[in-house]
């Protein structure tokens, strides 16, 4: 298994709690970026934190378990976690459910465990709710913040901003900003 040093915290969110459980908790992270959809980056990040004061645990095995309207209903709760509270209870729980299987229910083993970088895109862009963006950015993620470097690790790290580029509020800013050119520039190349 590698090695790995987690940041005290993410700087997605302008809530330092939320920001270190993203942190520390892998699974909150991979939540995170499964609500990671048309809402903000910093709202995304910040439903892991609400969603564990809601249900009192973040445990994908109990999240996966829970009846589908009693996990609805806590996304649905004032202020809702994300503005689809449904169709994004029913994706966070089919993550869950994945981590749970295939993980042993850490989340942290999706990429402590890839034996090359290959390996680690794979294992990201299996996992439900996460798709080639996403893996790009949990990518940049574990590189740039974590530390982690399994061989091939240079052919994978995105060469375009991502979140793992993020490590100041200010940083989410500029982040945001090169979003959007990024995206405004591969929207100019298809037409």
């Amino acid at each position: 298994m590698a090695t790995m040093t987690a940041p005290a915290e993410l700087h997605f969110t302008p809530d330092p709690e939320a920001n270190r459980l993203i942190a520390s908790d892998p699974n909150a992270l991979l939540i995170g970026f499964a609500l990671d959809q048309q809402v903000t980056v910093q709202k995304a990040f910040s439903g892991p934190l609400e969603l564990k004061r809601r249900l009192g645990h973040l445990d994908p095995a109990r999240i996966a378990a829970t009846p589908p309207e009693e996990l609805a209903e806590a996304f649905r709760t004032r202020p809702a976690i994300h503005r689809f509270p449904g169709a994004m209870a029913e994706r966070v729980q089919k993550l869950c459910a994945a981590i749970a299987a295939e993980y042993g229910g850490d989340g942290g083993r999706v990429w402590a465990e890839a034996a090359t970088g290959a390996d680690l895109r794979t294992r990201l862009g299996a996992l439900p709710g996460i798709g080639d963006m996403k893996v790009r950015s949990i990518t940049a993620i574990v590189i740039k913040r974590f530390g982690l470097k399994p061989p091939g690790w240079e052919e994978i790290l995105p060469t375009h901003p991502t979140l793992g580029d993020v490590d100041s509020p200010e940083a989410l800013e500029a982040y945001q900003a090169a979003k959007r050119a990024h995206k405004a520039a591969m929207r100019a190349a298809k037409s």
